[in-house]
């Protein structure tokens, strides 16, 4: 009955560059010696975000116009001023959905993969209700169209109904005594203690086959195979060490913390099903933060209400059926103890009180969860979302952009593999923080950009500051802000 090894999850490095750009700027000119070269990057970095800002506009006009049509709000009632077709409906939404995934892309927000959600399902956390989604009351034709015509790699099996992105690795911790989690706790194990003992273990291990070992969830890492990915730790109930008297006594009646893995970012995309008087064209796009792998289903769309599991159900009848043949097999006895009868039917009522009583606790806590679900955790909806997401996606390009450039104009030409390497090293060495740098993108706004070039080895290299913004040019913004200050000809 002594504790569990480490729980570890191993998970791919992202290529968001989790450093806010004011700071990123400011950091970066600082390290600038002359004044002049100073005062030419920032103007440089303004220019930049300009001109990609500027790029973005009409694919983020065209993305709100679609979504107007599929805004669960008002959209049904736009769609009937447009008087379209079925089929010319079926085209825009799609149109939506393609223009949604490719923000989403360049948001670095990735679709949560059927890996990945074994992995955030497969321990507990502050959930601990089996939550079911209601299939009937969602659609099954909009996403599904869409992955027909645009394939995906291990896609979950929910695919079809609703879709989750994810992004971003956080952790979250809570303290607290977890007297019943603690209780539920001692008889798992002392009951997986007796499956041991009697050898049923491996009996039951044989009937349901062995089980495939996750790759991305292992006890031992070997720091040479994962050295490019991002580790964290699960700390559970189920993990606690109880092996040494007095450690048993300290966790079991004192407070303890526990962590999961969170998710920093989620937004889930699905549509209601239609019914027969009406049909349903709103698309609903959520937008959460912070949420633990482990309770990931806090997020799910159309959730059924949660009630006793069908174990629970088990432990219930099994404790009475017990209970009852014990009681008639004592009053049955030449000489029946009522003491005996008390502490049987004691025993057999407390069970079933305290299974209730847990079921009870688990639902509450589930409520609160969902509650703070909606008012802390949801961050946006809808149409808000999709405009943090624009925000973003010109934030990271304007990132991108700027780490690229000043790591050439400071250290020099470089291949494309040696500049993928550099940025990485400068966000590490100057921000204390990791990712995989997007370093095809970077080069490809660049070269649009006109202010870096190719030798004739294929390494790039940069103009200098001056000439870059004379490439760039005076921006519309430039001229608005002249304007304001009084200083530009109207």
């Amino acid at each position: 009955m002594s504790g569990q090894k480490k729980e570890i999850i191993r998970l791919e490095r992202e290529s968001v560059i989790p450093i806010l750009k004011p700071k990123l700027i400011m950091t970066l000119a600082n390290l600038i010696e002359q004044n002049s070269d100073r005062t030419e990057f920032l103007r440089l970095c303004k220019r930049v975000e300009y001109t990609i800002r500027a790029w973005y506009l009409l694919q983020f006009e065209d993305l709100m116009q679609l979504y107007s049509l599929f805004d669960p709000v008002h959209g049904a009632r736009k769609l009937e001023q447009q008087n379209l077709s079925p089929e010319e409906i079926d085209v825009l939404e799609q149109n939506f959905l393609t223009y949604l995934f490719q923000v989403m892309e360049k948001s670095n927000f990735k679709i949560t993969s059927e890996e990945e959600i074994d992995v955030a399902l497969s321990g507990q956390y502050l959930l601990n209700l089996p939550i079911r989604v209601d299939d009937s009351k969602l659609d099954k034709k909009l996403l599904k169209k869409y992955f027909v015509e645009h394939p995906h790699p291990n896609l979950p099996d929910f695919s079809d109904k609703y879709i989750i992105f994810r992004r971003g690795i956080g952790i979250d911790q809570t303290t607290d005594y977890f007297f019943m989690e603690k209780v539920d706790m001692i008889i798992a194990r002392f009951w997986g203690y007796l499956l041991r003992l009697t050898r049923l273990e491996k009996l039951l291990k044989r009937s349901s086959g062995q089980r495939k070992e996750d790759p991305k969830k292992q006890d031992d890492i070997n720091s040479e195979a994962c050295g490019d990915d991002l580790v964290v730790e699960r700390i559970r109930l189920e993990n606690m060490e109880l092996s040494h008297l007095w450690i048993k006594c300290k966790k079991l009646l004192g407070k303890i913390r526990i962590e999961e893995p969170t998710f920093d970012r989620i937004i889930v995309v699905y549509r209601r099903a239609s019914t027969t008087t009406k049909a349903e064209r709103g698309i609903y796009v959520k937008h959460f933060k912070n949420i633990p792998m482990a309770d990931m289903e806090l997020v799910l769309p159309e959730k059924k209400n949660p009630g006793l599991t069908p174990m629970d159900w088990v432990k219930f009848l099994g404790s009475a059926i017990v209970g009852l043949f014990a009681v008639f097999g004592s009053v049955e006895m030449p000489k029946g103890d009522l003491w005996v009868i008390f502490a049987i039917l004691s025993t057999v009522i407390g069970y079933c009180a305290k299974t209730y009583f847990t079921f009870q606790q688990n639902l509450a806590s589930y409520q609160n969860l969902i509650t703070q679900s909606m008012y802390d955790k949801q961050l946006d909806s809808g149409k808000g979302t999709l405009l943090h997401l624009c925000d973003d996606v010109i934030q990271q390009e304007v990132k991108e952009v700027i780490i690229s450039f000043f790591v050439l104009m400071e250290q020099g030409k470089a291949t494309r593999q040696d500049l993928d390497l550099r940025c990485e090293e400068l966000i590490k060495e100057e921000f204390g923080e990791s990712c995989n740098f997007d370093v095809d993108d970077a080069v490809q706004k660049l070269e649009k950009l006109g202010i870096i070039a190719r030798d004739s080895i294929g390494r790039y290299f940069c103009v200098g500051l001056k000439r870059a913004n004379e490439m760039i040019g005076t921006t519309t913004e430039e001229l608005v802000l002249k304007a304001k200050q009084g200083v530009g000809t109207p």
